[in-house]
């Protein structure tokens, strides 16, 4: 199954606060807000949604195609992308500005304030999918992740005139979003990942509700944190699937990403939609083990022996074909 992966890649600036977030909101004073908050920790990491995705379907022994603007310091990071299984030769790198990045600070309960620079990223409204199509072969899915909302619009349109399988995946974009955007984006999508609160989010801005979110595409994912995820669809299907005991809560970015990374893999090897969705939930619970998105390391039957743990040696006969890596 030949995938691309559309979004962003940037740089990670990873900061953690001893605190809580809401011990410095004042009820009735939140429409002015100035906080600043003394950091204990910064690590500057690799990072951005296709990248995250795609070293996810790399680490498990996939081969993606990145489909991404980056900055003339583009160099180190492919290097490292294409050492963990990416394509990465059809990315448009720009002669002027620098890859983007992303500055989230975590507090002591998980919660996230983030800022997002996106430098060449703006550049990814001038990617076309039929020059790459031309060398790589037709995609049989493409996943739209987070990234310059002209481009996202643009892909899933190609896609949409072409017959192509997409997945849509909105994600913090929603925010920049109007209404209209997002039903453009994501009608006739062959999945749809949300969390839950990008779920009433895209309900809020679009007017649809719940029922007509789920029928404008085929499949819905909706990732609930700790509870793990849930996969449905108009037609009914309904499944819903737990997350694999954590060793340790250390930080949560690109969990999402890295969800979406197993379930895709998942989908690329024609497992069912619950082996997807376990799949992704122990990927994920790795990344939330790890500081970086793209720092976790596992083998072949560590990986299996955790699934199993989690899931049944049922559950794990049917994956355990596919880890070859």
């Amino acid at each position: 199954m030949k995938i691309g992966v559309a979004g962003s890649v940037g740089l990670d600036h990873l900061m953690t606060f001893s605190g809580k977030f809401t011990d410095s909101f004042v009820a009735g004073s939140l429409e002015k807000v100035s906080l600043s908050f003394l950091v204990d920790s910064l690590d500057v990491r690799r990072g951005g949604c296709a990248a995250n995705i795609c070293y996810g379907m790399g680490t498990l022994g996939l081969n993606p195609v990145l489909i991404a603007a980056v900055g003339k310091d583009w160099a180190d990071y492919e290097a490292w992308l294409s050492r963990h299984g990416v394509d990465t030769s059809h990315a448009l790198v720009s002669t002027s500005l620098y890859t983007a990045h992303f500055m989230v600070t975590t507090d002591d309960d998980l919660n996230q304030i983030a800022s997002f620079f996106p430098g060449a990223m703006s550049e990814a409204r001038n990617i076309e999918l039929a020059p790459i199509m031309e060398k790589t072969g037709r995609f049989d899915m493409v996943v739209i992740s987070p990234d310059d909302p002209e481009a996202m619009l643009h892909h899933s349109d190609v896609c949409r005139k072409e017959g192509i399988a997409f997945a849509a995946d909105p994600s913090q974009q929603m925010a920049r979003m109007s209404g209209e955007e997002i039903k453009l984006l994501i009608d006739g999508a062959s999945y749809l990942f949300l969390n839950e609160y990008e779920l009433a989010l895209a309900m809020q801005k679009t007017g649809w509700s719940d029922r007509e979110i789920l029928e404008h595409v085929k499949i819905r994912v909706v990732t609930l944190g700790s509870k793990g995820a849930k996969v449905e669809s108009a037609a009914g299907e309904f499944v819903q699937v737990g997350t694999p005991q954590e060793k340790s809560k250390t930080d949560p970015t690109g969990v999402g990403d890295s969800f979406r990374s197993g379930f895709i893999a998942g989908l690329a090897w024609g497992l069912s939609h619950e082996r997807c969705a376990q799949l992704g939930s122990l990927i994920a619970t790795y990344v939330i083990e790890t500081m970086g998105t793209q720092e976790y390391r596992f083998t072949s039957a560590e990986f299996l022996a955790r699934f199993e743990g989690a899931y049944g040696a049922d559950a794990a006969a049917e994956i355990a074909p596919h880890l070859s890596f």
